[in-house]
């Protein structure tokens, strides 16, 4: 697979939805991550990520404006001992609960399929990382519909053993603006990772729509250590 610029593929359509970049720094030291939200209609982009714990929730800017809560409030990362789970929406939850009931993330993920938003049939996209002693593996994973039919949930595992320096993964949630929205199609694009963790943040969010983004969390994990930095970026503050 040819390596793709992070930035183009993020500039390159107004409304890749919600989306997760995984991958290691081209210094080999760090694990990276980024998690990002859009929104067009006024419930989804009043919103902002705040840290809860090792992980962040979502939560309304005003709350005064909140109507339905169930999709776009909830907990995009948590931290089960050496594994950090990222995932856009309530199954981060599900994955933390079964994995500590020693599931696997691919049967946590068994338990949960797409959300029930028709006509768009959103997909859930999760990632995982395990690192311990140096060693780090990281998996992806996309439940959609099956080409916008929800009578079928179609189940894809993408799993990163020993992560090249320098490369990351990115999955998302549509292929770009429509209606309904069209669901993320192949594997999660290889895209380049930065050394620092700022550049990575500006680079995400600067190449993001303007109108849709709504916030970016951005993390890097010493993989010696285990120890990490988190970097927070709320259109609404």
């Amino acid at each position: 697979m040819k390596m793709q610029s992070l930035a183009k593929e993020l500039s390159s359509t107004t409304y890749p939805g919600r989306g997760i970049v995984i991958g290691k720094t081209p210094d080999g030291k760090h694990a990276a991550i980024a998690y990002f939200i859009m929104g067009r209609s006024e419930n989804s982009r009043n919103r902002v990520f705040v840290e809860e714990g090792e992980g962040i929730r979502t939560e309304a800017f005003d709350p005064s404006k909140l109507e339905d809560p169930s999709l776009i409030i909830y907990a995009p990362v948590r931290v089960l001992g050496n594994k950090t789970i990222v995932t856009n929406g309530d199954q981060t939850d599900t994955i933390y609960e079964l994995m500590n009931k020693q599931f696997t993330f691919e049967q946590a993920l068994r338990t949960r399929e797409f959300e029930p938003d028709a006509p768009n049939y959103t997909p859930r996209i999760s990632g995982i990382l395990h690192i311990e002693n140096g060693s780090y593996n990281y998996a992806m994973s996309i439940l959609k519909s099956n080409n916008g039919n929800p009578d079928a949930c179609n189940r894809y595992t993408f799993a990163y053993e020993n992560p090249v320096a320098g490369e990351g993964h990115f999955i998302h949630t549509y292929m770009g603006d429509g209606n309904p929205l069209p669901s993320f199609e192949g594997e999660p694009t290889l895209v380049d990772i930065p050394d620092s963790m700022d550049e990575f943040a500006e680079l995400v969010w600067n190449n993001l729509n303007e109108d849709n983004k709504v916030s970016l969390f951005i993390r890097y994990i010493n993989l010696e250590t285990g120890k990490y930095e988190t970097k927070i970026i709320n259109k609404n503050n």
